[in-house]
């Protein structure tokens, strides 16, 4: 008899309640999405649904520390379905090392960032793809500013205004394996070569960057959310073919949107689309390219471009399973 699969999930919604930088619909993004991971068969128990939001102190506040943790207790199991929701603030800082070619580095934000920093997107590869174990699934929904390509990701697929899908392969073009991108065309899907060299660019850096962003030896990053020793051993190209894959938002460069177009009440756009294109979902057998695209033209009022991320070669056809 076949042992049924643990599935986890780890909710994260911050409003930045009472700061400068107050948002309104984070944290209903994290209930709504809640709500909906149960009716597709996830526990709401905290054994195995964490949600970490600022509207109370305690263990459970989404400071840095608190998120890096609960992200290792997300892919501390072998054999699990896991669901990560994080709707907040995303941002960029300034590459400070010159191993971005941008100059800058994306981020998400966490309640204590004025004081211990922002997390920035080499922590949280290291924390979800690295530390994923082999056997089993993620699914990481980022509603965030700055959010395409946050957790490092090696292939991304994104659709324009008419709905043809772009894919870009990061991390082989990065490496220099590619001369000649008609070989990635699958399917119809389309490789955007002005488009792919910002992205290719950000690929190359992350490979340069890898030994020199951690700072002095044995101190923390000046993010202050991780230490040198936390990445010793670790080869980024070693992440490749991970079951993993990431929605989010927006592409690198633009804003993600919180307004009121869940029955009045504020919420995140992306949260907001995927969990509309979801409910349409009758037989749970929407694929992965149906989802891209219905997300795509829910928020084409809103001027965000949609994308996703996969931590290998993907089907875009095949069912979509949480």
């Amino acid at each position: 008899m076949a042992i049924p699969i643990r599935r986890k999930a780890l909710l994260i919604g911050i409003n930045y309640t009472g700061s400068p930088h107050e948002l309104k619909g984070c944290i209903n993004d994290v209930r709504n999405v809640a709500a909906w991971l149960v009716s597709r068969g996830y526990s709401s128990s905290p054994r195995d649904m964490v949600f970490l939001t600022d509207e109370r102190r305690g263990p459970y506040f989404p400071t840095g520390q608190n998120i890096l943790a609960a992200m290792d207790w997300l892919v501390s199991d072998p054999g699990c379905a896991l669901f990560l929701h994080f709707s907040g603030h995303g941002g960029q800082v300034p590459d400070t090392q010159g191993t971005r070619a941008s100059g800058l580095i994306d981020t998400i934000v966490p309640t204590d960032f004025a004081t211990r920093g922002m997390i920035d997107s080499a922590t949280l590869h290291r924390h979800l793809v690295s530390a994923l174990p082999r056997d089993s699934t993620l699914f990481v929904l980022f509603d965030c500013c700055h959010s395409g390509s946050a957790i490092e990701l090696p292939w991304v697929y994104r659709t324009d205004e008419v709905g043809n899908v772009t894919l870009m392969d990061n991390i082989h073009a990065g490496k220099g394996l590619v001369s000649d991108a008609s070989h990635l065309i699958r399917g119809g899907l389309r490789f955007d070569h002005d488009e792919a060299a910002s992205v290719v660019g950000g690929a190359k850096d992350f490979f340069r960057g890898l030994k020199h962003q951690f700072g002095d030896e044995g101190g923390e990053t000046k993010n202050g959310l991780a230490r040198v020793s936390d990445f010793e051993g670790r080869e980024r190209e070693g992440d490749e073919g991970r079951r993993i894959w990431m929605l989010s938002g927006c592409k690198d460069s633009q804003t993600s949107t919180d307004s009121k177009i869940f029955k009045g009440k504020p919420v995140g756009a992306m949260s907001w689309a995927f969990l509309e294109t979801m409910k349409s979902d009758q037989r749970w057998d929407m694929s992965y390219l149906q989802i891209l695209e219905s997300t795509r033209m829910l928020l084409q009022k809103q001027s965000q471009v949609p994308q996703l991320s996969c931590g290998a070669p993907f089907d875009l056809n095949r069912s979509f399973h949480v």
